[in-house]
């Protein structure tokens, strides 16, 4: 089976996109152990900080039957592109996969140009593929379907928003974001998305008005205002993303029964509401549980077949 790299969403084509969340949905509902990955070696390198990705990575492989390695950029000593490459190199003659998060996406694409093994972007500073797999299948959960889903993206227009315009374009939804000015999706990623929203009958739109945005839509979703890089810009935040906090203001503008999603960790009274966090449309706990299927599936199509 040719190698294959995960490092946005859209390197995955809306068949396989499709045919991911069924065996994602099938094996949540199994949720049984299996000999996928039996004698597979599986590199966990999170270099940034993300637990809950972490956690159900680490679970993923060994309910599929592979051993998980868990890797700290300490004791790899990852310095300039030379010495990343050589520990890729190296790396690769032991570990049959390598899931990297990383604040430099340019990092996480250097790992997957020197290695020879599938590498997967757990999360970088431009792109959550991994979590917004789990995020679709969440959604496709409550709504039945994606294809002409309404989802807006209230935030700052990083990793997060990239990924969900990309994926959600992919599937044929219909997403929109509202970021306060300076803070939008780089051009070129609204371009990407808007030709693959094209293509699948979906649509893409950007604006600094978050009631425009959540207006008629089946889905609002939200993040932390800064990452743990901008925390020292975290102040300076809140009174720019205050008017983009999802609270009842924004949910009386979309449907009535839209959901409300979050990939924790939250800040209850920043970017929501602890009321909207808690309430009735918060469908937040169940997509923290389909990481680990959406993982699963994830690992199964890059690592299918014999080692």
């Amino acid at each position: 089976m040719p190698r294959r790299d995960l490092l946005t969403i859209d390197e995955l084509s809306a068949a396989e996109l499709a045919a991911l969340l069924d065996d994602a949905d099938q094996l949540k509902a199994e949720h049984a152990w299996s000999d996928d990955l039996h004698g597979r070696a599986v590199g966990l390198l999170f270099e940034q900080p993300a637990m809950h990705l972490r956690v159900a990575f680490d679970l993923a492989v060994r309910e599929l039957g592979g051993h998980p390695v868990v890797l700290t950029a300490d004791e790899l000593q990852l310095g300039d592109r030379a010495c990343l490459a050589d520990a890729a190199r190296a790396l690769a003659r032991s570990l049959d996969a390598l899931v990297v998060s990383s604040g430099e996406h340019g990092r996480v694409e250097a790992l997957a140009a020197a290695t020879g093994v599938p590498v997967i972007n757990a999360r970088s500073g431009f792109a959550c593929p991994c979590q917004v797999l789990a995020d679709l299948q969440t959604i496709r959960e409550y709504k039945g379907t994606l294809a002409g889903v309404r989802l807006a993206y209230l935030g700052d227009g990083g990793a997060v928003a990239n990924s969900l315009l990309r994926g959600g374009a992919l599937a044929g939804m219909h997403v929109a974001v509202a970021s306060p000015p300076g803070y939008e999706p780089i051009p070129q990623v609204v371009e990407f998305a808007e030709k693959l929203a094209a293509a699948g009958a979906g649509s893409v739109l950007v604006t600094t008005n978050p009631l425009a945005a959540a207006r008629g839509a089946d889905v609002v979703y939200t993040d932390a205002w800064a990452t743990m890089e901008q925390g020292g810009e975290r102040d300076a935040r809140k009174l720019i993303f205050q008017p983009f906090q999802v609270g009842y203001h924004v949910m009386e503008a979309a449907e009535p029964d839209a959901i409300v999603m979050h990939p924790l960790p939250a800040h209850r009274g920043d970017e929501i509401a602890a009321d909207v966090l808690e309430g009735q449309q918060s469908v937040v706990w169940a997509q923290a549980a389909n990481r680990r299927p959406a993982l699963k599936a994830l690992l199964r199509l890059l690592l299918g077949g014999e080692g």
